[in-house]
């Protein structure tokens, strides 16, 4: 099973040690794949520093608070309930470094506005038509907008491992729930979605599940492995 995500790979990481799974994982929707045992990054592809800081004007002229991710680290402006709502969520550090745009020196490997999530919505509307071929942007949680390299998306992260561990799309069954995980099951051969899945993605499954809070997922799991036994 590989495990793909828009967390940090330091925030992913120690659930990957407790369930046993040490083949590449994909993190920040495609950004980096790294090595769960070793740590080392197998996959970085960072957004250009160029990119970057049209995406942190934007952000920030619109009242924004914004996440900045390098280095596999969390930094912020300052220390607010906006940051919490990320640091918190996946039990991660935040370091505090006043002006991101005066202190961003090396290539982030994705940004994140956090916010309301209608306003969010409208944000995304505006951003995602004037940065396209820019930048890739899409929402992981209503209250999270994320901006990364043009290149990156879950599927892309997912062939990179596909290719390295000799798997192919047709033999692939992909879940997902979130927006950003559109490319994630376009790319599978049977795509999969939870009940409680954005609308988006329930059109592209070829199943529905019962939500997360019925446990749909793992439901799926221990039914695929009831068939092998």
């Amino acid at each position: 099973m590989i495990v793909v995500t828009g967390r940090m790979f330091q925030s992913v990481r120690p659930y990957l040690e407790q369930a046993g799974l040490d083949d590449p994982v994909v993190c920040y929707q495609g950004a980096l794949v790294a090595d769960p045992r070793s740590g080392a990054f197998l996959r970085h592809v960072p957004i250009p520093l160029p990119a970057a800081r049209h995406a942190m004007e934007a952000v920030l002229e619109a009242g924004f608070h914004l996440n900045a991710y390098v280095g596999d680290e969390l930094y912020v402006a300052e220390e607010t309930p906006e940051a919490h709502a990320y640091a918190d969520l996946n039990k991660v550090e935040m370091h505090v470094v006043g002006d991101l745009r005066a202190w961003l020196r090396d290539e982030p490997t994705k940004l994140v506005a956090v916010g309301d999530p209608d306003a969010l919505d409208a944000l995304e509307a505006v951003l995602k038509p004037r940065f396209a071929g820019e930048l890739f942007v899409s929402k992981s949680l209503p209250h999270f907008l994320e901006f990364a390299h043009p290149d990156v998306n879950k599927g892309a992260g997912l062939t990179f491992v596909a290719d390295r561990l000799g798997f192919t799309a047709v033999r692939t069954v992909a879940c997902g729930d979130g927006e950003n995980d559109r490319e994630l099951l376009d790319w599978a051969g049977f795509a999969v979605a939870v009940a409680n899945a954005h609308e988006d993605i329930l059109r592209r499954a070829d199943l529905v599940i019962p939500p997360v809070t019925e446990e749909g997922v793992a439901s799926l799991l221990e039914a695929y492995l009831e068939s092998r036994a």
